[in-house]
């Protein structure tokens, strides 16, 4: 007889029970293992092995409707001058060698070197006529009553004739500064943020004047009343002409500087660098690192001039946000 074993191709008589308790019907012959299914050692349904950079697929004809190929075998990477992710570059944008941007800025810097000079150089012609001018207004006296200045070192008039017209070459250098850096910026600046830009420019400089003029007409005879009070009866000042002047410029230098808070933050604020909100839950920090500010670059030994230009900041930040309330900006 033929052995039935051999009909069944494991051995094991289909009329016996099984010793694992199972049965045919929990495992029908029909479902075959993926190891012996023909379609699986040709490959036809199971995933190839995909090719990789490390960074993402580059090839292995991985189908996924993904850009990758559709089946093809080749990426498909997006358009540089797509827009991907939310991320887009400006209008006239391009990329240049790192040399090129650079001899731009030198380029353009060399401008602005070249009408301070200008300005300084005019400058010079009335310095002597200038000092004189300030020296009598910036005392809140007479005339008769103005201590005369006191010169120390042989240099020290002419030291302080190429100061005050070295400031007279920083006024007429700014407005041409403010204009290069927007040339240099604006192949990188959206639409938008050229015209915030363009109309910070004059309001840049108009703020710069006024905070020159704020520090002459009010700052500096309040300042210098306060220094003739300090010493009034116990001793006769002498005003050394070069000291006075450094201070005279430095004040007068740095509230130009000063009066730029209203548009830093109007502009912050503008362009979503920032909010109102924001700015006024850190106050405290702002108030702090002005007071650091004044006396790092205005500090007298009276310790009055640090105070009058840390509260001049205060306000100016503080009216600047008070206003962005009125107006129903946060």
């Amino acid at each position: 007889m033929p052995d039935e074993s051999a009909e069944t191709g494991d051995g094991v008589d289909p009329d016996e029970p099984r010793e694992d308790g199972g049965s045919d019907e929990e495992h029908p012959p029909s479902e075959a293992s993926p190891s012996s299914s023909p379609e699986a050692s040709t490959g036809t349904d199971a995933n190839p092995p995909v090719e990789t950079d490390g960074e993402g697929v580059v090839g292995g004809g991985h189908d996924s409707g993904t850009g990758t190929g559709s089946g093809t075998g080749n990426p498909e990477y997006p358009d540089p001058d797509d827009d991907v992710g939310g991320i887009s570059t400006p209008p006239d944008d391009e990329e240049m060698p790192l040399a090129d941007h650079i001899e731009e800025m030198v380029l353009r810097f060399a401008v602005v070197l070249l009408f301070g000079s200008a300005g300084t150089a005019i400058g010079l012609l009335g310095a002597s006529w200038a000092i004189e001018h300030i020296w009598y207004n910036v005392f809140p006296y007479a005339a008769e009553e103005v201590p005369l200045p006191h010169i120390y070192q042989p240099l020290e008039l002419w030291l302080t004739r190429i100061k005050v017209s070295t400031l007279l070459g920083i006024m007429a250098a700014l407005p041409m500064f403010v204009y290069q850096c927007y040339r240099f910026m604006k192949p990188g600046l959206y639409p938008h943020e050229r015209k915030y830009y363009l109309a910070a420019v004059p309001t840049s400089v108009v703020l710069a004047g006024v905070g020159m003029l704020f520090s002459y007409v009010l700052v500096l005879p309040v300042l210098f009343e306060y220094f003739t009070f300090y010493a009034e009866g116990s001793a006769e000042i002498a005003y050394a002409l070069g000291d006075t002047f450094d201070l005279i410029i430095t004040l007068i230098g740095f509230l130009a500087v000063v009066f730029q808070i209203p548009l830093f933050i109007m502009l912050a604020i503008m362009m979503g660098v920032t909010t109102r909100r924001w700015l006024v839950s850190k106050r405290l920090y702002f108030w702090a690192a002005f007071f650091g500010l004044a006396f790092m670059f205005t500090f007298d030994p009276t310790g009055m001039a640090p105070i009058i230009v840390g509260i001049t900041m205060i306000l100016l930040f503080e009216g600047t946000l008070f206003i962005l309330k009125w107006v129903g900006t946060e």
